[in-house]
């Protein structure tokens, strides 16, 4: 697979990298709601680096782990939700961090 090196790419550069026709990038576009590649002004698709790599992952997905269309989205959705509890809890845990160290540092400053 060639290094991706620049910002946008078109669907015909896409099709060839992933080695697939340019017919199911658009279906895929159809099936998975996570994949919106941006358009042009003259309507074309132009997909990103993060479009390729989501386009990536549908792919191994689907042709090398064996998943249906529907167990590729349920498991992409489940992910992004597993994801975004993580984020959370991340959040919370450096608020609980900050509060921490502003305790120590009142607690350090009382000391002097």
């Amino acid at each position: 697979m060639e290094e991706l090196n620049k910002r946008y790419y078109g669907i015909r550069e896409v099709a060839e990298l992933l080695g697939v026709e340019i017919s199911q990038l658009r279906f895929y576009e159809k099936e998975f709601p996570t994949l919106k590649p941006r358009k042009n002004r003259a309507g074309d698709r132009i997909y990103t680096k993060v479009d390729i790599d989501h386009l990536k992952e549908i792919l191994t997905l689907v042709k090398e782990k064996g998943y249906t269309l529907r167990g590729a989205r349920e498991y992409l959705k489940s992910r992004s939700l597993a994801q975004s509890e993580n984020a959370k809890m991340i959040a919370k845990l450096q608020e609980i961090k900050g509060f921490l160290q502003n305790l120590r540092d009142g607690i350090e400053r009382e000391e002097l």
